[in-house]
């Protein structure tokens, strides 16, 4: 058997226990996920009047609102779910397990690989959860084709795959499970610090160039812009960039973590 196929069994093998963990444990995921669904009912029905009236010049206007603030809870909802994902490789560092994992005859990378995937596709599952829970409540796309909704797809997708390696390594670093889920905390944090649900133009001007160059404001005007027809901009290349950077940076810094020996 090839090394080629050697990797893609042992990552399979990883990718199957990961996802019957989440099955056997699904609290930890529903209450991940009730939070951004949460945020979506409380900014919809409880501050969407006020906050609609302020972006629409005075007219309140919950369903534009609805529309505004969908994407960046598309966002929170990949950042929400990570969390999860960072507790679980802690999980395994602390109980041995990837100790285990470092003496068997297996492809050592596809232990991290396992984790990746089954959180890609977790994040996914809960995006499409998150979405229909809008859509039921009034969220419409404006004269978006196939392909800019398969555009955005992709983006969700490349975002949950950024955070991901990023999560592996802070439950990498983590010498307990509470201080994963801390060390994670930022990555559903960030959204309220950008255009997810206000203008970066009505912050105060010394805190506009942080919420304009991080990375959930760049991907959040990227999928208004596929999927509410507004003004994409430099936004999309950025989005990709910090995307692929975060990418890079999370897998690199978990691989050598991953392989440094233990003291």
């Amino acid at each position: 058997m090839s090394s080629l196929s050697l990797a893609v069994r042992d990552s399979s093998t990883m990718l199957r226990r990961n996802l019957l963990h989440a099955r056997r444990y699904p609290s930890l995921t529903l209450n991940l996920l009730l939070t951004p669904i949460m945020l979506l009912l409380l900014f919809v029905y409880v501050f969407g009047g006020t906050m609609s009236a302020g972006i629409g010049g005075g007219t309140p206007d919950r369903s534009a609102y609805i529309a505004y603030v969908v994407p960046g809870l598309l966002l929170m909802t990949i950042g929400s779910t990570v969390i999860g994902t960072a507790v679980s490789v802690c999980n395994d560092m602390t109980e041995g397990i990837m100790a285990r994992f470092r003496t068997m005859a297996i492809h050592r990378p596809s232990v991290l690989v396992g984790h990746v995937v089954g959180s890609v596709l977790q994040s996914v599952a809960s995006v499409l959860l998150v979405g229909a829970v809008a859509l039921a409540i009034g969220f419409r796309s404006k004269d978006a084709t196939a392909l800019k909704w398969l555009a955005a797809f992709g983006l969700l997708v490349l975002f949950a795959l950024a955070l991901t390696w990023i999560a592996v390594g802070m439950g990498l670093i983590s010498p307990n499970a509470e201080a994963a889920g801390n060390n994670a905390m930022p990555l559903i944090l960030l959204p309220l610090l950008s255009s997810a649900f206000t203008p970066i133009h009505s912050m105060p001007g010394w805190f506009q160039p942080i919420a304009q160059y991080q990375p959930f404001t760049p991907t959040i005007e990227t999928l208004r812009g596929l999927l509410l027809g507004t003004a994409i901009g430099h936004n999309g290349w950025l989005a990709v960039a910090w995307c692929v950077g975060l990418a890079l940076l999370g897998y690199f810094w978990s691989t050598s973590t991953f392989n440094r020996d233990p003291k």
